[in-house]
């Protein structure tokens, strides 16, 4: 009796299901886990290199003094590039690695026709894709980033203050952020060109576009309208604002910028200032609710790119013809 008295258990809910499924299929494919390798290696060599030249870093007049474990994601000796920058550089291709078959793969084995004869949602397929590449993403990153605090909490033997902990949090969570701008590029394209090899090598060179190619366009163009020695301040500030917001059309020097001033509270500006701002100015770190104030313009656009370029994939695969082969 009381079997048949026990309530049947409710069946999950389709979305979930394809979530389930996708987040299996990230999980279990090779190019997840040579990613997830590099990322671990150049990470530990990071930290590796942090730790070494810990020591030579701690200056009496270091206003970063008192951030000890953020000098973990940040310090460098020149040999490698410190944790964030790994971060920033590897991001976007695991994002375009998770997503750039995401759809037309499907389309040319054959099963998009199966799924989409199925009492199911169209949109749910979209949004199951994208949210499980962003789960794999987040438990990928923040286990990373707690991982780099416990063997850090292990080799200094100090544990993070509080406001330390949640500048790595806030950290974490904008570099899933920034990948996930780069996923929804890799499945727009995946929607748009019918070959993988097509969507993966025009996220790629889009990819390498900003990352290197638009540095130095801009480079040239600031070197053309540079003002000559005889210019005011007003006239280099206005200068030199305009050079960084051209730099800043790009989710790369967002997240850049954004970093660095969560992990490195010493900065308090993120442009040029006046010698009228800057003297008499006390070299203190700003308090983490500040430094927050400060780069909500880059996090505002780091979300706006990212929903952007999801709502043309949504547009995109609610639009496109689906046939059988």
């Amino acid at each position: 009796m009381e079997k048949l008295n026990k309530p049947a258990r409710q069946p999950l809910h389709p979305f979930w299901v394809i979530v389930q499924k996708e987040i299996r299929d990230h999980v279990r494919s090779w190019r997840f886990l040579v990613l997830l390798f590099l990322i671990l290696l150049t990470c530990f060599g990071s930290l590796y290199t942090s730790v070494s030249n810990l020591a030579k870093s701690l200056k009496d007049n270091d206003p970063q003094a008192g951030f000890l474990f953020l000098k973990l994601f940040t310090l460098s000796d020149g040999s490698l590039p410190p944790f964030h920058v790994f971060i920033g550089f590897l991001g976007p291709l695991l994002g375009i690695a998770l997503g750039f078959d995401a759809v037309n793969s499907e389309q040319n084995a054959g099963t998009l026709s199966r799924v989409m004869a199925q009492p199911v949602h169209r949109d749910y397929l979209i949004n199951a894709k994208f949210t499980a590449a962003l789960i794999v993403i987040s438990i990928l990153f923040f286990a990373l980033g707690f991982l780099v605090i416990g063997l850090g909490l292990i080799i200094i033997g100090i544990p993070p203050t509080a406001e330390e902990f949640m500048r790595v949090v806030f950290f974490l969570a904008l570099s899933v952020l920034y990948v996930a701008f780069w996923l929804n590029l890799s499945i727009l394209f995946s929607i748009r060109f019918r070959q993988a090899a097509t969507s993966a090598l025009s996220a790629i060179a889009v990819w390498l576009f900003f990352t290197i190619f638009y540095q130095i366009i801009i480079s040239l163009v600031a070197k053309a309208i540079m003002p000559g020695q005889a210019a005011t301040q007003e006239e280099v500030i206005h200068y030199q604002n305009f050079v960084l917001n051209l730099l800043r059309l790009v989710p790369s020097q967002l997240f850049s910028d954004a970093t660095t001033t969560l992990l490195m509270p010493a900065v308090r500006s993120l442009g040029p200032l006046s010698m009228e701002q800057v003297y008499g100015a006390i070299p203190s770190p700003l308090p983490l609710g500040q430094s927050l104030l400060l780069v909500w313009p880059q996090l505002t656009g780091l979300i706006a790119a990212t929903v952007l370029c999801f709502a043309l994939s949504y547009l995109s695969f609610m639009r496109k013809e689906i046939r059988s082969r």
